[in-house]
């Protein structure tokens, strides 16, 4: 009999009922220390239970590797390329034309940007080169008695930029050329006086000082003393209007 008997009552000591082992040796039994150490195992072996059927659903994947030795730092690596994708582009796994679309879109918005500023320098350039050559023109100033604003509206479309430098065209787009320097484009001043001589309002423009042009013909008193008359003005202004608005093909 395990426990140690006191007549018909279990012996105790401190409280303990006392244990007597096979070897006759006797022990007071701690119930709650013997209740604490079994909840331990149990959570033991519970924990114990869980890290072996994860092992072996590990060992599982592993199935049919005849080299496992060989297999982990093969696994590495395999990991290791799979960190470098996004730094590689993604080359190594097939997204080489994604990676060649990209380059090319970049590159095409870099080539529009770069366009788009040559075009506002090409546009400025011109602007300056035409702008210019109307502003400071002698034959304006001498010749004709409006300001050179009034005469680029008119006569701008004439001219262009080829070679550098400023030339002009006729009403079918022929380049102008020189009188004085035959073969040669003409002159910008010379190349305005044609425009103005062929132009069938040019009475209206023209100083009263006299004509531009070898074909021209003399104000006939529509203005005189270096001035243009009201009506004339008005008329001149009306004209620019139309040919703004589409109304008059400029000559």
């Amino acid at each position: 009999m395990p426990w140690k008997m006191d007549g018909d009552r279990i012996a105790t000591q401190d409280g303990k009922p006392i244990w007597v082992y096979g070897d006759g040796k006797e022990s007071p039994f701690d119930a709650d220390a013997a209740l604490s150490k079994i909840e331990s195992l149990n959570s033991e072996s519970a924990t114990r239970k869980r890290e072996l059927r994860k092992s072996q659903e590990t060992l599982a994947l592993l199935d049919g590797i005849d080299d496992i030795a060989g297999f982990v730092p093969a696994a590495r690596k395999a990991m290791e390329t799979v960190k470098n994708l996004d730094a590689k582009k993604l080359i190594d796994a097939g997204e080489a034309e994604k990676v060649k679309a990209e380059v090319a879109r970049s590159m095409q918005a870099k080539i529009d940007e770069l366009a788009g500023q040559l075009k506002q320098k090409e546009t400025a350039l011109v602007s300056e080169m035409i702008g210019g050559s109307f502003a400071r023109s002698k034959f304006i100033a001498e010749r004709l008695a409006i300001p050179h604003d009034l005469v680029e509206a008119r006569f701008g479309k004439s001219f262009k930029i080829d070679g550098g430098r400023v030339v002009a065209v006729d009403a079918s787009g022929n380049t102008l050329y020189s009188r004085e320097k035959p073969g040669e484009p003409a002159g910008f001043d010379e190349a305005l006086e044609m425009l103005v001589d062929s132009y069938p309002y040019k009475d209206t423009i023209l100083k009263g000082s006299g004509g531009a042009g070898s074909g021209a013909r003399p104000s006939g008193g529509a203005h005189s003393g270096g001035t243009i008359n009201r009506h004339d003005m008005d008329a001149f202004g009306a004209h620019l209007e139309d040919i703004a608005s589409g109304k008059v093909r400029a000559v």
